[in-house]
């Protein structure tokens, strides 16, 4: 068996890992970076970038089929599912080959192919025939889609992120098990490119929005492009001729039938520690089998560790990976010179679900029953820039300490992609609403909606 020894050995070679070992690198470490699967991150082949390419297919569709508003009046709109899929795939494969390009400027025997595991506090073994030896060690696995019991039998009739893209063709009919932001961005997708869609969520929440006025109006808007059930449980799935056929109850506690061609599983994803041996490290497990880290340092609790992206479960986007994995880097460096770590607060959270309308929330979650907390809200169906535009749809709901300090808030509408940015910088630079009402926002844009949110909060002292 050969050997290997390093300070700092990086797991996945995905945004977290090569974030992580370039980080280790430039901070004087000899890392090397191990990899078992095809890379290219999760954003790249499976996430972001692909959805959102089917999302930008369906929005074109929609736009063409609802000109008459402004007068335009289109005969028909055809949608041809190859070709969309077949431009989502070629699109797709360019992030994903730029992404592996940028691997390519690293030095060959940094570059370890196999799956690894603990041996010890300070040992992996990859593969049978190798075994490193470090000073430090990252985790940045990854994570793979959540598949619930009830669906593990319907074979090639069951979808998730990492196979619905290779779909040839767009399929008659789509059942969807989840209806956060994976769920809902591809449910509605699906279903303005032409799919008759159901959607079942044992929850009442939708694209990740938890204040009650704005959930409710996610739920209408999205309810009527499709087949919406909150509050619903599966029961079971099985194959049925050429599709599939779902049991499950819904809210008043009736059962329902839903066939379709194929399922959708979007609940969430899990990450990739099974295969880790992390007991073998002596790093400390929670209940859900994630190692105990300090989030402003990625140090696991119990070994020279840390971990970082999708692997820690805590916020499973791509620009809270990039920096956690520099954190983890860098930090990991420190620890194989035998350095103090350094201590980095955690980003405000923001999160997006690329609808339409579009949702986000930022900063703190919201708390109906906080005792030093106000609220501002606007709605977007009289704003003037978003009915120019015929997207006068959803509203903002933003909170506030007592000395109107802001705390957070969530977002469904219009242009929110930009909106929540600003809202995410207020908070973070400690703002009042007052500090950023007075600041310039240009007339007619959608950005106005902010002031009307924040000068309600000012005038109505709502609280929470």
């Amino acid at each position: 068996m050969g050997e290997l020894v390093c300070d700092v050995a990086v797991i996945g070679a995905g945004t977290a890992g090569l974030a992580a070992y370039r980080a280790a690198t430039e901070a004087g470490a000899h890392a090397v970076l191990i990899e078992r699967g095809p890379g290219g991150t999760t954003c790249a082949r499976v996430g972001c970038m692909p959805s959102k390419l089917l999302i930008a297919a369906a929005t074109a569709a929609h736009a063409a089929r609802n000109t008459d508003l402004f007068g335009i009046r289109v005969r028909e709109v055809a949608v041809d599912g190859p070709a969309v899929l077949a431009r989502l795939r070629a699109e797709r494969d360019r992030f994903v080959g730029s992404v592996l390009e940028g691997q390519d400027d690293l030095p060959e025997d940094a570059r370890i192919r196999g799956s690894a595991r603990f041996v010890d506090a300070r040992t992996l073994a990859v593969g049978e025939g190798l075994r490193i030896r470090f000073r430090a060690a990252i985790i940045a696995t990854g994570s793979s889609p959540i598949v619930p019991g009830p669906l593990r039998g319907l074979g090639d009739r069951l979808l998730t992120t990492d196979t619905l893209f290779e779909m040839p063709d767009l399929p008659d009919s789509l059942a969807i098990l989840g209806a956060g932001a994976v769920g809902i961005e591809i449910a509605q997708a699906m279903a303005r490119l032409g799919v008759a869609v159901t959607v079942i969520d044992a929850g009442d929440t939708i694209a990740g929005l938890s204040e009650l006025h704005l959930t409710r109006q996610a739920a209408g808007i999205f309810g009527a492009e499709m087949n919406l059930n909150l509050g619903a449980t599966l029961v079971s799935a099985e194959p049925e001729g050429d599709g599939v056929r779902l049991d499950w109850i819904d809210r008043q506690g009736y059962g329902q039938v839903t066939r379709a061609a194929m399922v959708l599983a979007a609940t969430g994803r899990a990450p990739n520690l099974d295969d880790l041996d992390l007991p073998a490290a002596g790093l400390r497990l929670g209940a859900d089998g994630v190692p105990n880290f300090d989030h402003s340092t990625q140090v696991c609790t119990g070994a020279p560790i840390l971990i970082a992206g999708d692997a820690d479960a805590w916020r499973p986007v791509l620009h809270e990976a990039s920096r956690q994995g520099r954190i983890a880097g860098t930090n990991a460096a420190a620890l194989a010179a035998g350095r103090p770590v350094q201590a980095v607060a955690p980003w405000t959270r923001l999160a997006m679900v690329f609808t339409h309308p579009q949702a986000a929330a930022i900063g703190a979650p919201y708390d109906p029953g906080a005792d030093n907390c106000v609220i501002g809200a606007m709605d977007f169906s009289d704003q003037g820039r978003a009915r120019v535009e015929g997207h006068n749809q959803g509203g903002l709901r933003f909170w506030a300490d007592r000395d109107g300090r802001l705390l957070g808030g969530e977002m469904l509408g219009p242009a929110v992609e930009h909106l929540a940015h600003l809202l995410t910088y207020a908070v973070a630079d400690g703002l009042t609403a007052r500090d950023v009402i007075e600041r310039p926002i240009y007339h007619p844009t959608v950005e106005e909606a902010l002031t009307t949110a924040l000068t309600d909060m000012t005038r109505t002292k709502n609280q929470c």
